[in-house]
């Protein structure tokens, strides 16, 4: 184990904290993230005003270049251009100025660890961090076992939260459930412990497939995991869930309609409020039903139904 570790401070608008962690982890050899001073405890959560988000480097596990300066800069200017070409805004965005900082390798995932707590979703729902002991409140509760920060999607945003809540709410008994864009897979387990009957989940990043997959066993849920997108599927699904960028969602709902069953439910996440027009938009076009908008803070869920037969 190296005596040092290298530390990643980026400034950012703290909306997007879920997208740059996604970006570290794909990008950079990262091996953990926290927005800085934030701690976690059921749903509230503190945090600094400044929007810093704390990227833990390991040494050990890839070449001196990837933890460069130059390095770090093009891989930084060249997502956030594409999320600009995605319709997102500098202000959305935050402005990404970048720090790096050796720091000796005094246990920081301890540290790291501290900032996680167990999340009560709902009165049914609770994700748990791996390392904490956890009994139950109640004799249907449904208790996911996770390690943030493995993956994106850890259950604490505000985003996923939306998700799971349409999933207990909306999602019929023996569902065949598909999770689009299923990052960890913490949406596929929760419909494999609601009673799905059926869990498929794909995402377009194969980096995170063997996570899903590893989360799912320690769930002991039955869900099937693939590198995959919407537009090659040719399962039809009772409920599906697309946590995503809502520029996205608005670009494939013609896809996502085409694998939903006469009468299935859809919740569509990652949606900031003043974009919600996006999706509501495309949700029209493809004549989906809008049954519910849910809010969490500054964060939408859309939930629709598609009434039109199946061909």
């Amino acid at each position: 184990m190296a005596d040092t570790y290298v530390e990643l401070q980026i400034k950012i608008n703290p909306d997007i904290e879920d997208i740059l962690s996604e970006i570290c982890f794909e990008n950079l050899p990262c091996e953990g993230v926290v927005l800085a001073e934030e701690t976690y405890k059921d749903l509230e959560m503190v945090s600094t005003t400044e929007g810093t988000l704390k990227v833990f480097l390991n040494p050990d596990s890839s070449p001196a270049e990837m933890l460069t300066e130059d390095y770090i800069s093009n891989v930084l200017t060249s997502q956030r251009n594409l999320l600009r070409a995605r319709g997102l805004s500098d202000e959305e965005l935050g402005s990404w100025e970048f720090s790096v900082q050796k720091k000796p390798n005094e246990d920081w995932s301890k540290k790291w660890k501290e900032k996680w707590n167990v999340t009560h979703v709902s009165d049914r729902i609770t994700v748990v961090p791996d390392w904490i002991e956890y009994s139950p409140h109640r004799e249907d509760e449904v208790i996911i076992k996770l390690e943030p920060g493995c993956a994106f999607g850890t259950g604490t945003h505000q985003t996923t939260q939306l998700c799971m809540k349409a999933i207990e709410k909306y999602m019929p008994s023996n569902a065949k459930m598909a999770d689009i864009g299923t990052g960890s897979g913490i949406l596929a387990i929760c419909a494999s412990k609601f009673g799905a009957s059926e869990v498929y989940g794909c995402d377009n990043d194969p980096t995170v497939i063997d996570v899903a997959k590893e989360n799912a066993f320690k769930n002991d849920s039955e869900c099937t995991f693939e590198l995959n997108t919407a537009d090659k599927i040719t399962e039809k699904y009772d409920f599906i869930c697309a946590n995503i960028l809502h520029n996205v969602l608005a670009e494939i709902m013609g896809d996502l309609k085409n694998i939903m069953n006469d009468g299935a439910k859809m919740v569509l996440s990652g949606i900031l409020d003043e974009k919600k027009h996006v999706v509501i938009d495309a949700v029209k076009k493809y004549n989906l039903t809008l049954l519910e908008e849910a809010h969490q803070d500054q964060w939408v869920a859309l939930i629709v139904k598609n009434l039109e037969k199946c061909n």
